[in-house]
């Protein structure tokens, strides 16, 4: 058996197509446009590249977007007051702080300054008490993502075994609220989360019919850790070296090559989940413009 290969490419594209849509119809009906502002302190060349990626889509699907670079040694003061304005600024509906800061910076104090109207990442505890609450709110763009995976490819989780690896802020936690909650077409799983006091992981990970890996452990899962089957999600993107011409070379956290040949789905590194996670911060960014008409 060889697994279908989820292509996030072409998913994150279809999306893509219904944003832009979306947008125009926004611009003509109600003379709004989109405006995402992104935030970049120092350079770090991966967080570059994100943000340079970031605002190359927000562009192709017309928004108005704005970009924030600033020097390693900007003061914590300094930041705050930047995103302050862009909280009062009526033509920005998005406010991305591209992570990690430097680290004099407190990160947690950058996340509450976004107004919770504004944090299209999902960050903001007031949106994350949401989530948990089952409420309306914005959704961190990577589980969102998964979850958009799930439904695309028709995969029934209502009651199944899903193990998750992983426990972050950013990919782990939200993702166990969203597929435990009694919410169709994508929940209402039994969820397991492993992370690095877990005792026997294999143990674990056999058991999955949904396998999420979010680490950062290059092939961390081997074809014998996975049940026979299983649809396997793979979050992790790890750089394990580079060609002659200096690009990098990309893995997951899971054993791909060997996997696959086991699994029913799972996703590539690059190509997989990484696509979808810029696309639901556009399509939160929408979201969160499409609120100011309502109001």
């Amino acid at each position: 058996m060889s697994a279908l290969i989820i292509d996030g490419k072409k998913i994150a594209a279809e999306i893509r197509e219904e944003i832009k849509k979306e947008v125009e119809k926004l611009k003509a009906e109600h003379g709004i446009t989109p405006g995402l502002a992104t935030i970049l302190v120092g350079d770090d060349p991966a967080s570059i590249s994100y943000v340079k990626a970031k605002q190359n889509v927000a562009k192709k699907l017309g928004f108005y977007s704005v970009q924030e670079n600033l020097p390693a040694d900007t003061s914590e003061e300094e930041l705050l007051e930047l995103i302050r304005r862009y909280n009062k600024d009526s033509s920005i509906h998005g406010i991305l702080v591209q992570l990690p800061l430097p680290k004099h910076i407190n990160e947690e104090r950058v996340i509450m300054e976004i107004v919770p109207e504004k944090d299209v990442d999902g960050f903001h505890p007031v949106n994350l008490g949401n989530l948990v609450r089952g409420k309306p709110t914005f959704v961190p763009c990577t589980p969102l993502g998964v979850m958009v995976m799930l439904e695309k490819i028709g995969c029934e989780v209502e009651g199944k075994e899903v193990v998750i690896v992983g426990r972050s802020n950013i990919v782990g936690k939200p993702l166990a609220i969203l597929l435990f909650q009694k919410s169709k077409p994508v929940g209402n799983a039994t969820v397991t989360v492993c992370h690095t006091a877990t005792r026997d992981l294999a143990f674990h990970t056999k058991r999955a019919d949904i396998l999420i890996v979010a680490v950062g452990k290059p092939k961390l899962i081997t074809a014998d850790m996975v049940k026979e089957g299983a649809v396997v999600i793979d979050v992790g993107v790890n750089r394990i070296g580079q060609t002659p011409e200096g690009k990098a070379i990309l893995c997951g956290d899971v054993d791909f090559e060997k996997v696959k040949e086991k699994a029913s789905a799972i996703t590539p590194v690059p190509g997989g989940v990484g696509p979808m996670t810029i696309t639901m911060l556009m399509k939160n960014t929408l979201e969160a413009a499409k609120r100011m008409v309502k109001k």
